[in-house]
């Protein structure tokens, strides 16, 4: 059998072993460790993981028509809104969602989820996580500047944004994390969805180019770190560089290229279409995309951990709802050829909605981590349903096209 067939027998096989487990309703249980950090998430408030969730939701459409997308989005965020709006927090997990209610927002031509969004920052006095205690802030810190800024550039009051371009300037001549430690700024892949979008809507608010030279400097740097130039996907840290999973194959985490799509896709939005870079990234987007579709299961799933199914056998959602939404931006601006990559999209949007509840809970989300990890089906966390809303957003312009 030759390397191609094999590669795909391997993936029904792995598809059928998940569909198994489905059906039987059982699946691998967390380890210990693993229920450890599900617990501190519940407690932390980032979402939850109940052993009844109720009945998957039956009345929502694959079709990528502007209804049924819109009807999906909605059913998803407004659950995860009203959830949202009884605690509220600046850490990074509460951040990726906030800015894909403003997402949702646009898509949706809803006022109600920006307005939600508006009466946070407020509540913030638009200040970031840490405060005046945390002059050097990292990507998960700054993250909730994404949403600053969008509130920001429609209603152009400087208080919305002051503390956090102090912060950015802070930080502009560092060539580390922080003095004191050498890290590079982006040192793990998750950063790439945290901050470059920060830095490249800064750029557009106060005119000044000094902020996307920052992020084309750092992300090089991260790219040179971390990119896998064989198999076109990134290294979560230096430290997964030599790991590999129980089938041998090297450690490539779900999630993980799920915020390297994502980020691209947000930084790219802001990018200038002269900008020089640009090249540097769309080159990123297809081969990362092409990669990612030649491993989606038969069921158009991604799991955990991308390149041992089996051993991670339940779909994963969050880093899906992240790669959905990099390849509909690529295809949606001419980065990705539709013939190719529609069909892509089209099965792993099907299989996502499978994981949505009557309520309107998104399963299926592994809990806070670095790598691969088991978790329930009803799995929920908040940077999971945000993922999710953005993946549905840039459907929806998929659908006017």
């Amino acid at each position: 059998m030759t390397p191609p067939m094999k590669l795909i027998a391997a993936l029904v096989m792995a598809a059928c072993a998940a569909s198994a487990f489905a059906q039987a309703g059982s699946y691998p249980t967390p380890t210990p460790a693993m229920q450890a950090i599900i617990d501190k998430d519940i407690q932390r408030r980032f979402g939850d993981a109940p052993d009844d969730p109720g009945a998957v939701a039956k009345d929502l459409s694959p079709a990528l028509t502007e209804k049924d997308i819109d009807k999906a989005l909605r059913k998803v965020a407004d659950w995860q809104l009203r959830r949202t709006m009884e605690y509220t927090d600046q850490i990074w997990t509460a951040a990726v969602l906030y800015a894909g209610f403003m997402a949702t927002s646009e898509a949706t031509g809803d006022a109600k989820y920006r307005d939600a969004m508006e009466k946070l920052g407020k509540g913030f006095d638009w200040t970031l996580r840490g405060g005046a205690g945390a002059p050097y802030p990292n990507a998960d810190d700054i993250s909730i500047g994404q949403t600053y800024l969008e509130l920001y550039l429609q209603d152009r009051k400087p208080e919305k944004i002051a503390t956090l371009r102090n912060r950015l300037d802070n930080l502009l001549p560092l060539k580390t994390l922080r003095p004191g430690d050498d890290r590079l700024p982006w040192w793990w892949c998750d950063a790439l969805f945290m901050a470059p979008p920060v830095w490249g809507k800064m750029a557009i608010a106060t005119g000044e180019q000094k902020y996307l030279d920052y992020v084309h400097e750092q992300w090089k740097k991260t790219y040179d770190l971390l990119y896998d130039k064989e198999e076109h996907l990134y290294a979560r840290d230096v430290s997964y560089l030599d790991k590999r999973e129980p089938n041998g194959k090297k450690i490539f985490w779900s999630r993980g290229e799920g915020w390297v799509m994502g980020g691209l896709a947000r930084l790219m939005e802001v990018l200038p279409k002269d900008d020089p870079h640009l090249p540097f990234y769309v080159e990123q987007l297809q081969q990362m995309s092409a990669k990612l579709a030649a491993i989606q299961d038969a069921n158009g799933e991604w799991h955990a951990g991308l390149l041992d199914p089996q051993t991670w056998p339940l779909a994963e959602t969050s880093g899906a709802a992240l790669i959905v939404y990099g390849m509909a931006y690529g295809v949606n601006n001419g980065h990705l050829d539709e013939k190719e990559y529609r069909p892509v999209i089209e099965k792993a949007w099907k299989a996502l909605l499978t994981h949505v509840y009557e309520d309107g809970r998104l399963g299926g989300i592994q809990q806070t981590g670095a790598e691969p990890a088991h978790y329930r089906p009803s799995s929920s966390y908040n940077y999971g349903v945000g993922g999710f809303l953005f993946a549905a957003a840039e459907l929806k312009k998929m659908a006017r096209k």
